[in-house]
């Protein structure tokens, strides 16, 4: 059985570090066994855990530092998660370093292109536009707005699918994908919701949460098994 590593969240209240169950339950149904990596930036800690899982899961979660893409923090930025920011980051890139598999889900997929040198718009209604609501906190498990899907996409080939429709719980979205990043997929507003790095086993970013759907829509749970199968055997 293949072994994916899930970023955590942390509660700066508790200290404590958790992931959502519905995660762990879509690598579940994948046929592979999660496993919740610890928060720290000790690089020789996270090559360890590299070297012993088979893929790598980045979660959602809270924004990412404006720091971490050489912005000053704007007004309308969010809560975000420095202990997150400085264990991910080096995470990413090692990851990326050895080839190991990846999936980057909404704040996950920013850590990538961030990591690869894009950078971010703080806040979609202020720097971007008010055509679409993306930040749709109130419905975090239905399907709120379609995707458009690329043609020959990395996303196509997993899902099948030329469109379908997504929840959407981001307030933040990437601004400049960055460098050997392909897009796949994007809202109908223009917004980027999905992107992959040709030439890798497997590199993919998207920014809705699959992992909450993956219980009812087979494009969802798609993305998961797709992540499972590109670990081996």
């Amino acid at each position: 059985m293949r072994l994916i590593g899930l970023t955590p969240s942390q509660d700066e209240k508790t200290g404590r570090i958790t992931v959502n169950q519905d995660y762990l339950d879509a690598v579940l149904r994948a046929g592979a066994a999660p496993a919740l990596l610890p928060l720290t930036d000790d690089e020789k800690v996270l090559a360890e855990y590299l070297r012993r899982i088979d893929g790598l899961l980045l979660t959602g979660g809270a924004d990412v530092g404006p720091e971490m893409y050489g912005e000053k923090r704007l007004p309308l930025c969010g809560e975000t998660a420095p202990l997150r920011d400085k264990m991910e980051f080096p995470l990413c890139r090692m990851a990326l370093d050895v080839d190991k598999p990846i999936l980057a889900i909404c704040r996950g997929f920013q850590v990538l292109s961030c990591v690869l040198g894009g950078d971010m718009y703080q806040d979609i209604e202020a720097q971007f536009n008010k055509e679409l609501k993306h930040p749709r906190f109130d419905r975090p498990g239905d399907k709120v707005h379609d995707l458009l899907v690329e043609e020959g996409s990395l996303l196509q080939k997993v899902t099948r699918l030329d469109s379908f429709r997504v929840n959407s719980r981001h307030h933040q979205a990437i601004r400049l994908l960055g460098a050997g990043l392909v897009p796949d997929a994007y809202a109908p507003d223009g917004l980027l919701e999905s992107a992959h790095m040709p030439g890798r086993t497997f590199v993919l970013g998207v920014q809705w949460h699959p992992e909450t759907l993956s219980d009812r829509y087979p494009e969802a749970q798609a993305l998961f098994s797709a992540l499972t199968e590109a670990c081996g055997t």
